[in-house]
């Protein structure tokens, strides 16, 4: 399981073929066990071959990563909000302001079932498995972030898959900093839940 050859493999199944897969129509319930399957496949992975723990790593530098995070966040509410305020005032904070209840409700079943796996897949295995493969630091986030938008393509919406680009290289370049599956997972949560309070939800799959 650790050649070349077998890496490839499992890596275009993995982050080309299953998100493909998704886009086309066919019964919701063999998407949910093909994804219920695959997702233990990384888990055994990331355990039995990659040897992981999924403990909390020592020394995190918490103060200068939620440092970075807030410059982060302040930039894009800002550009969230005009653009919200120019294309659909009516939902500007909407969720948050009719809803406090399913607000509430959605932040954390995202947090939970939707961005730590996600990060578990996007960014601990994929660091851990395949950066052997390419000879470019670059280039291997760039690809990471393309790979993030395809699992985003089942919306059929460019907006998204450029906002869940920009989002791929922002973690990338955290997961590689910190080599920190739970500091990437905060940050994909803070920005995916700003998104959903801004009015952004929609288009992103929160109900509303």
């Amino acid at each position: 399981m650790q050649s070349v050859r077998y890496k490839l493999v499992e890596f275009f199944l993995i982050f080309i073929i299953l998100p493909i897969s998704f886009t086309i129509d066919y019964p919701f319930l063999i998407k949910v066990a093909v994804t219920a399957i695959g997702f233990g496949y990384v888990i055994y992975v990331l355990l039995k071959i990659e040897g992981n723990q999924f403990k909390i790593a020592p020394n995190l530098k918490w103060k200068s990563f939620f440092k970075h995070i807030f410059i982060k966040l302040t930039i894009i509410a800002f550009f969230t909000i005009l653009y919200i305020w120019f294309t659909n005032k009516a939902d500007l904070f909407h969720v948050l302001y009719q809803k406090p209840k399913l607000w509430v409700v959605i932040l954390f079943l995202y947090a939970t079932f939707s961005v730590y796996p996600q990060e578990l897949i996007y960014r601990t295995l994929y660091f851990q498995r395949y950066e052997m493969l390419f000879k470019s630091k670059s280039l291997f986030i760039f690809v990471n972030a393309i790979l993030f938008s395809l699992a985003h393509l089942f919306y059929k919406n460019p907006l998204v898959l450029l906002i869940t680009f920009l989002g791929g290289i922002l973690f990338a370049l955290t997961y590689d900093k910190t080599k920190s599956t739970l500091l990437v997972s905060i940050e994909h949560t803070i920005y995916g839940c700003w998104l959903f309070t801004v009015g952004m939800g929609n288009m992103l799959g929160f109900p509303s």
